[in-house]
């Protein structure tokens, strides 16, 4: 294995760029539908996963809890509150989630892990996230919401290819498993 998949701060670091721009990104509207959050946030699930996949379950979590307090903090400062805290929360249930799930399926086809992770950690994460930053707002955060989950579950599938190439780089074997 490189010594760059060795060491926690690259996903660390990764996961709080995301988080943090995301939380930025999801006051912007794209349209009715879509904020641009909605396009930077599912790449957590990335980050995670290979994590989970090439650190291990312990390492993953680390990188969730200090991604997460990093990323809430900051997000506070450049988002809203409500917005860090519903995010915060969301990312960790979905994240935690994301990473038991993985665990179970690692052993199966190398893409099943990875895209049944995501998607189930990506419904929660949505549902915990729009219904705690929006509800009893003017915002129309159930459609956003809806909106927001069909990009999490199509990033989800075309994540699968980013997901085996660093696999690929990462791991010595010429048969990658997840």
């Amino acid at each position: 294995m490189f010594a760059a998949f060795a060491s926690p701060w690259p996903p660390i670091a990764a996961m709080i760029a995301i988080v943090v721009a995301s939380n930025w990104l999801v006051q912007f509207p794209i349209n009715d539908v879509l904020t641009w959050g909605a396009i930077t946030y599912p790449f957590t699930f990335l980050v995670t996963d290979l994590t989970t996949r090439l650190q291990g379950a312990t390492r993953a979590r680390l990188v969730v809890w200090i991604g997460f307090a990093i990323a809430v903090l900051i997000s506070a400062w450049l988002a809203t509150p409500r917005i860090a805290l519903a995010s915060g929360t969301a990312f960790l249930v979905g994240q935690l989630l994301d990473i038991q799930v993985f665990q179970r399926l690692r052993r199966g086809s190398w893409w099943r892990a990875p895209l049944v992770s995501s998607s189930v950690g990506s419904v929660l994460d949505t549902a915990i996230f729009f219904s705690l930053a929006f509800a009893g707002t003017v915002v129309p955060w159930v459609t956003l919401a809806m909106g927001d989950l069909g990009v999490k579950l199509t990033l989800a599938v075309l994540g699968l290819a980013p997901f085996r190439a660093v696999l690929a780089l990462a791991l010595p074997s010429p048969r990658v498993r997840a």
